[in-house]
């Protein structure tokens, strides 16, 4: 069983935010194939941070804790 949830997903940028300001996401995609972004970010202007999109997985985690 495949969870859409899990993937990053173009249609997911209506709802997502920056979770550390709440200030709206830009994606930039890397690569994709025809269901979901594989590879890129999200960057919230406001507070200046990149989320990498690595796999389909975006990671929105803070910035200290980026690996």
């Amino acid at each position: 069983m495949v969870y859409s949830y899990l993937v990053m997903k173009k249609e997911l940028m209506d709802i997502l935010v920056c979770p550390v300001c709440k200030g709206k996401l830009t994606l930039t995609v890397e690569k994709e194939n025809s269901h979901e972004v594989v590879s890129g970010y999200l960057y919230c202007a406001k507070g200046d941070v990149k989320y990498p999109i690595i796999d389909t997985i975006p990671n929105l985690l803070p910035p200290e804790k980026h690996r």
